[in-house]
């Protein structure tokens, strides 16, 4: 059984290892569609890091395509940048040396280099949609009307979190009685307001049998209603093109606005809601419930993610693709590039900033899972 449950988390590991690969890549997609739309020569584009398995190069654009021995992520490399030496650094450079600007980055106006670094984001925007879309137009969308009897979101300090229930537990049975559908699961609880109920609920593979008694229903569910402090998994319906267009959008601007809301809320009140940002390790975990729940909450998923590192990316911190624009911008404000020495210093600082803000990040995300409790 140990062996089977080791394997399903494999499963889910690769699987998740695989999705944010995607995301990485096509994220390095924008960037090169417009460096080549701009006539930047790109001198390598990588799938993964690491030692090179496989090479091949165009004869037309001297791109060399290459898949590394790390699959994760990826990189695309244009002539003119180096990613030790500071943009305002390159720029001398590249004016001491006119005669190589074919195809050079750096010989390209501060509007284009600025369009060619914010593709990349843009890109994970726009996938972000797409996911939307294509997870609307196979598996359908989430129902409001109608819920699996799996474990969604979960109540910190609720009967249910009390009992050790967790996000992506499937219910099967209620004091002896299995549990067909979600819309039975929570007409059972809903009727059995103080009474103790025995659930039978399945986690990897193990089932667990727990009690749990219903408390009152917070408003505006219902006051003489018992709930235990979980929300099912919503069941996932057949749509049309029209509507599945809408919904996406509609998803993706809820999307949106939640995710820049959570920065808002991290910029003001740091200290309150730092604890709460979920890393690669957090989103990990989270990836591996939201695999119980079916294809159409994991498209969801990734879609967050792909719009979470777009807006990621887009923050004026150095080695992040907004930290290179935010000097770009500074050069079309100034009328020329800033001064070398000062961006070093600024790039010294930021950076200190971003692995600071890592570690704690990776910090808080192996507490909660060493602690037992759940990213979501």
């Amino acid at each position: 059984m140990l062996a089977i449950v080791t394997l399903v988390s494999l499963e889910k590991v690769a699987t998740f290892l695989v999705m944010l690969s995607v995301l990485i890549v096509l994220h390095e997609c924008g960037h090169f569609v417009l460096a080549r739309r701009n006539g930047v020569r790109v001198n390598e584009f990588s799938v993964g890091f690491g030692p090179k398995l496989l090479v091949w190069t165009s004869r037309r654009t001297g791109t060399q395509y290459s898949l590394r021995a790390l699959p994760i992520g990826g990189f695309c490399a244009m002539e003119g940048e180096d990613s030790r030496v500071s943009e305002a650094e390159q720029q001398r450079e590249f004016r001491t040396r006119p005669e190589a600007s074919e195809g050079n980055f750096q010989a390209k106006s501060a509007w284009r280099r600025l369009a060619i670094i914010i593709a990349g984001p843009f890109a994970n925007f726009l996938l972000c949609y797409c996911i939307l879309l294509t997870g609307a137009l196979a598996f359908g969308i989430a129902s409001d009307r109608a819920n699996q009897p799996v474990v969604g979101e979960v109540v910190s300090g609720s009967p249910a979190a009390l009992a050790g229930i967790r996000p992506g537990d499937r219910i099967i049975a209620i004091d002896g009685v299995p549990v067909t559908s979600g819309k039975r699961l929570v007409d059972t609880i809903h009727s059995a307001l103080g009474k103790r109920l025995e659930l039978v609920y399945e986690r990897n593979g193990l089932r667990i049998k727990q009690g749990v008694t219903p408390g009152r229903c917070p408003a505006p569910v219902g006051k003489n209603l018992g709930c235990i402090g979980f929300s099912p998994v919503p069941a996932y319906v057949r749509v049309g093109v029209g509507r599945a267009l809408r919904e996406s959008g509609e998803e993706f601007v809820s999307i949106a606005s939640q995710t820049l809301g959570g920065v808002v809320l991290l910029v003001t009140q740091f200290a309150k809601y730092a604890p709460q940002i979920a890393g690669p390790i957090g989103m990990g975990q989270v990836a591996a419930t939201v695999q119980d729940w079916g294809w159409g909450p994991y498209f969801s998923l990734a879609a967050t993610i792909s719009f979470a590192l777009g807006l990621f990316n887009l923050l004026p911190i150095p080695a992040l693709d907004g930290g290179r624009a935010a000097f770009i911008v500074a050069e079309l404000i100034r009328g020329r590039p800033v001064d070398p020495e000062k961006e070093a210093m600024v790039h010294i600082a930021g950076f200190a900033a971003l692995m600071a803000l890592i570690v704690l990040v990776a910090f808080h995300d192996i507490s909660r899972i060493v602690n037992g409790q759940g990213i979501m």
